[in-house]
């Protein structure tokens, strides 16, 4: 006999053993839920984690999600959840995954989340593409700066045009970067204070332009040359800008819809949302790389095979993935991984915690 579970209902009637694959909920019979007791073990090359069973699992009723697009950390520890849900865009855990506050009910295309600034003046930057608008705001969501459509690039004809999807902030000078994913591809740099500096990119086939320039950020490992790292989604690759918009490089990572890069340490760390085809639903993983650029980790995906310096295709790994669509991960002090969703059901945040 099978019933409904959410996450919640399932690792209760589970508590009798370590469970390490949590999915979104779905139609569970008697044995399939016997058989998701086992330890699975995701990730490769030194990578490697376990799901903790229930992190972030919410009273829906009273905090639900939608899509949970992306997440970061504060100064003090506390992790921040941006969903499109209105009831509560912004939901606040600790790291233990209790609820710790709430606030937003203005962003319907809550997509992008940044956080900028240091110790008491941290701010969160949100890109909404249905309001097409990026707003910052302060850690309580008062809203300090708004970022219209760029008509003064001559670039757009109306704000419906404008649809971003990220952004990323140069802590050097404050300069704030704003890809425009879901729009018309360009990449606007204005200063601190909201003001144009430049655009670049554009949609196109050619090295400088994008096919989906959805995530963006500011690569400070090498200290005296920073640069930009750009998704370019359809093109499952990540391209590497100077900070005044010249192109530099390509990463390929065929197979990959990478969202955006997240850097912790020498890493580079990516949500996949879909693997193989832009098409092919629920099948998202964890990419990895070192700090040569190449792939050494998949948690949820097929093993990263370099044949004659070039990555292999990858693919889901559809034997112990516990992945439909990720949207973004977040990187703690402890090298433990935390996965928001697009598209997978509602589901809360999946935590992985590093054990090689």
């Amino acid at each position: 006999m099978s019933s409904f579970l959410s996450r919640r209902s399932f690792i209760r009637q589970s508590s009798l053993a370590t469970i390490t694959s949590v999915a979104a909920p779905t139609i569970l019979s008697a044995k399939a839920s016997r058989k998701n007791t086992d330890t699975v073990m995701l990730g490769h090359n030194g990578f490697r984690y376990r799901v903790v069973p229930g992190w972030g699992v919410l009273d829906a009723g009273k905090n639900p999600v939608n899509d949970c697009h992306e997440m970061v950390q504060d100064a003090k520890g506390r992790i921040i959840l941006l969903t499109n849900e209105t009831k509560n865009n912004i939901i606040v855990y600790d790291k233990s995954g209790k609820l710790l506050e709430t606030w937003g009910t203005t962003y319907p295309g809550a997509h992008g989340l940044t956080l900028g600034g240091e110790g008491n003046d941290q701010y969160l930057i949100i890109t909404d593409y249905e309001r097409h608008q990026v707003v910052k705001t302060d850690l309580k969501g008062r809203e300090l700066m708004k970022l219209e459509y760029p008509r003064e690039t001559g670039k757009y004809d109306h704000p419906t045009q404008f649809k971003p999807t990220e952004t990323a902030i140069n802590p050097a000078n404050g300069d704030i970067y704003v890809v425009d994913g879901y729009g018309l591809n360009y990449v606007m740099q204005y200063d601190k204070n909201g003001k144009l500096i430049r655009t670049f990119g554009g949609k196109g086939e050619t090295n400088d332009t994008f096919d989906c320039c959805h995530g963006i950020i500011v690569d400070r490992r090498v200290a005296a040359s920073p640069t930009l790292l750009i998704t370019d989604r359809r093109h499952n690759a990540l391209k590497r800008f100077s900070l005044d918009g010249k192109y530099m490089s390509t990463i390929a990572l065929p197979g990959s819809y990478i969202c955006r890069p997240v850097i912790h340490g020498e890493n580079i760390y990516g949500a996949v949302f879909r693997s193989t085809s832009d098409a092919y639903p629920d099948s998202g993983y964890i990419t990895i790389l070192d700090k040569s650029d190449r792939v050494v980790s998949t948690p949820g995906g097929t093993e990263p095979i370099y044949q004659d310096g070039k990555l292999a295709e990858q693919r889901k790994d559809r034997n112990n993935s516990p992945f439909l669509h990720p949207h973004d991960v977040l990187v703690d002090e402890d090298h433990n991984v935390y996965v928001a969703q697009w598209a997978s059901k509602k589901t809360y945040p999946i935590k992985l915690e590093r054990v090689a």
